[in-house]
């Protein structure tokens, strides 16, 4: 067995008690990104710690994975059935990538309620090329069944200010 050339080296956790600079501050590893990162102290002042997040190659990958869905193009499937084809997936991205600074996939999952827009858009002729009308139809479904999909269950629903946030 040998090891990768590229793979061992020193790293430093830098955070707030470690303030040094040093070549190699952070790493990857199972889908997941270790770096410094701000947090908040149970009194509510802000410091930096070295935390866990879900890495950007495990979210270029998910999305991905969201385009391969092409939800836009499925005219034919209700609302309901497009819940039950991504919420398994959806799901599981969140209890595992979730448990540690879960804030990093908020845009990866607002994502899908824009695709949900497109695909209103294309489904429903009074509302094509009306992409607000199709958000003001989604925030209408989603108060009306807010255990729909996956994401919607964590406070990610296509109403408000938060829809077009990234």
């Amino acid at each position: 067995m040998e090891l990768h050339p590229d793979k061992p080296r020193i790293l430093y956790c830098k955070d707030a008690d470690r303030r040094g600079s040093h070549e190699h501050t952070s790493f990857t590893f199972l889908g997941y990104r270790f770096r410094p990162r701000l947090s908040k102290n149970r009194y509510g002042k802000h410091f930096v710690n070295f935390l866990s997040a879900v890495s950007k190659e495990a979210i270029k990958g998910m999305g991905k994975e969201i385009r391969s869905w092409c939800i836009a193009c499925r005219s034919d499937m209700s609302l309901v059935d497009l819940a039950q084809m991504c919420n398994n997936i959806a799901l599981g991205w969140v209890n595992y990538y979730g448990h540690f600074y879960k804030s990093m996939l908020y845009p990866l999952l607002r994502r899908i309620n824009e695709y949900l827009v497109r695909w209103a858009c294309r489904k429903y002729k009074r509302i094509y090329r009306r992409e607000k009308k199709a958000r003001e139809l989604l925030a209408g479904t989603a108060r009306r069944y807010p255990n729909l999909f996956a994401h919607w269950w964590f406070g990610l629903k296509p109403d408000g200010w938060m829809m077009g946030a990234v």
